[in-house]
């Protein structure tokens, strides 16, 4: 509509006993992404929207995501600011760098 983003999340470990381990480390890691729209405030995904998708013991190994994007930022994309993504899960901390200029323009695209 305009201010939100769609993703898939996938969590990919070839071996299932390694991937038992991984998802059991990483329940609630659905909840923990986000992204940030030049130096604004991590704005977090809405995850499995149509069922949950994750248990107390482990999470799936893939969520659906959806970002919804404040006006400002929304603005703030089209305009041309940097787009981040991380993870603020203990189990896979990650801050990610801005994306590149032709990811940041694909999504500046997807707003409208």
């Amino acid at each position: 509509d305009g201010s939100n983003w769609k993703a898939t999340f996938m969590l990919e470990y070839p071996d299932p006993d390694q991937r038992a381990r991984e998802l059991a480390r990483m329940v609630g890691i659905e909840h923990t992404v986000w992204v940030r729209v030049g130096g604004g405030e991590k704005i977090l995904a809405i995850a499995d929207e149509d069922l949950d998708r994750s248990t107390e013991v482990k999470t799936a190994s893939v969520h659906f995501l959806r970002f919804e994007l404040p006006a400002g930022a929304a603005a703030a994309v089209r305009a041309g600011a940097p787009i981040g993504f991380g993870i603020d899960h203990p189990a896979c901390p990650v801050a990610a760098e801005p994306v590149s200029e032709a990811i940041r323009a694909a999504l500046a695209a997807d707003l409208g």
